[in-house]
């Protein structure tokens, strides 16, 4: 089984358009939307879904009113400002430090199981997906990334599926870490910006720090090309294979908003810029499933050597 995640140093690079077009490229994939504060790929697979389930997050104080008396020890020690002036819990301050349960003299506070988000298994008409919804002011996004990882490698086996494609969170932190660690291939997005090129050298510095074979693709790259021949020197610098240059167009927000990818959109959309943002869109896939293929050829070479070994 391979894993491709798709990241960028930000929002709004391309991550999902990209990874909506792979699905309908791809054969006998599982796709993973790994972005879980704000989860885009069911806005245009229309995803039919199976199963949900919670996500348990740090636990939450709860004050049993029959054994408080009101001393407010709890409200004074409270650095987070959850306990309110009526001695009950503010669930988006609580931090389930625990503090409150130790200063109580009464034993009246305890800790509780809180539901930070669900993760969800559906049927997209591509194949299997799973994602997930991270509550109102949940912090448990990286462990709700590891989750959706998870269910997406339980999917792959139960439909016999041999890649997995994984919608990666934007930035470099903690969710974008859960979501690439152990991948066979990482595709970063830039866009021609100051910013975009900034961003771009903290996810490679972060694959580099995995392990994790890279390569890049600059979005919009037309709309300064000044900018983006210097991130095509960066990457030839770093060592990191840039794959294609997307021009910019509006067949993304046309099929974003036709629920459709941008292969099924330039189908029957008639333009000829639909057309051949597609096509870069299919070269981009097919030097991807050629590099995926290289690595699953190395390491079942290097399993090989290892199992010949005295």
């Amino acid at each position: 089984m391979r894993q491709l995640a798709i990241i960028s140093g930000k929002g709004g690079c391309g991550k999902t358009t990209l990874t909506a077009a792979f699905s309908s490229l791809s054969e006998n994939a599982v796709l993973a939307d790994c972005d879980v504060d704000a989860s885009d790929l069911p806005l245009i697979l229309k995803p039919q879904v199976i199963k949900r389930e919670d996500c348990l997050g740090l636990k939450l104080a709860s004050i049993d009113p029959e054994l408080c008396n009101g001393c407010g020890i709890c409200l004074e020690m409270c650095r987070f400002g959850a306990v309110l002036e009526n001695f009950t819990i503010n669930p988006y301050s609580c931090e389930g430090c625990a503090v409150c349960t130790v200063a109580c003299p009464e034993n009246a506070v305890s800790l509780i199981p809180r539901v930070s988000g669900q993760v969800v298994s559906s049927i997209t008409r591509f194949g299997p997906m799973a994602h997930a919804k991270l509550g109102t002011g949940e912090e448990a996004s990286g462990k709700l990334v590891n989750m959706v990882r998870k269910k997406a490698e339980e999917l792959a086996d139960k439909y016999s599926c041999k890649l997995i494609l994984i919608d990666g969170p934007p930035g470099t932190g903690c969710p974008v870490m859960a979501a690439i660690t152990g991948t066979d291939l990482v595709l970063v997005l830039s866009e021609p910006t100051v910013s975009g090129l900034h961003d771009l050298k903290r996810a490679i510095k972060l694959t580099s720090h995995f392990r994790i074979p890279t390569v890049a693709c600059i979005n919009k790259y037309d709309i300064n090309e000044k900018k983006s021949l210097e991130i095509e020197a960066f990457c030839k610098n770093s060592g990191i294979p840039l794959l294609a240059l997307l021009p910019y167009a509006d067949i993304t927000t046309e099929a974003m908003m036709k629920e459709e990818t941008v292969i099924e959109y330039s189908v029957h959309s008639g333009t000829s810029g639909a057309a051949e943002f597609a096509n870069i869109v299919r070269n981009l896939w097919s030097e991807i499933e050629t590099r995926l293929l290289e690595t699953s050829q190395k390491e079942m070479y290097s399993k090989t050597l290892k199992a010949w070994e005295p």
